[in-house]
């Protein structure tokens, strides 16, 4: 299952927030709570606020274990554009950019299919003698 949540219009430059969406996507959400708190950028709270929201629409808020940051992205908001006084009473233009963040989350389970391939893959990278003592070992 998958659950988002999203920020849109927040006063973070895109840049700034995509250094920090860098450092938890494909973790797992305990992982990246516990990254974002002890993170030195500002944008970390923006982050740790929408990925709080994106486990509460999961519906798994209290035991958040098996979830996974599967997404998570940030594109360009509208420009506020301002202007601040220059040399010679000229004006100069100030961009303050603004953001939209989304996080997607969702059950970071492999499924029983895949174990299954998984683990007939390792057995058959096991030289020959092993493989001997390993069907001894099962009868």
């Amino acid at each position: 299952m998958q659950a988002q949540a999203t920020a849109k219009f927040v006063r973070y430059t895109p840049r700034k927030v995509n250094q920090v969406l860098a450092l938890i996507r494909n973790k797992r959400v305990a992982k990246a709570f516990e990254i974002l708190s002890f993170l030195p950028k500002s944008a970390a709270t923006l982050v740790e606020k929408v990925l709080k929201s994106a486990t509460a629409n999961s519906g798994k808020l209290k035991d958040f274990s098996n979830l996974k940051v599967k997404e998570a992205w940030v594109g360009n908001g509208p420009i506020l554009k301002r202007m601040r006084p220059g040399p010679m009473g000229r004006g100069m233009p100030i961009k303050k950019r603004t953001a939209h963040l989304t996080i997607v989350v969702s059950d970071a389970g492999v499924a029983p299919e895949r174990r299954k391939k998984i683990a007939a893959k390792n057995v058959a990278a096991i030289p020959a003698v092993k493989k001997d003592v390993l069907s001894a070992a099962k009868k």
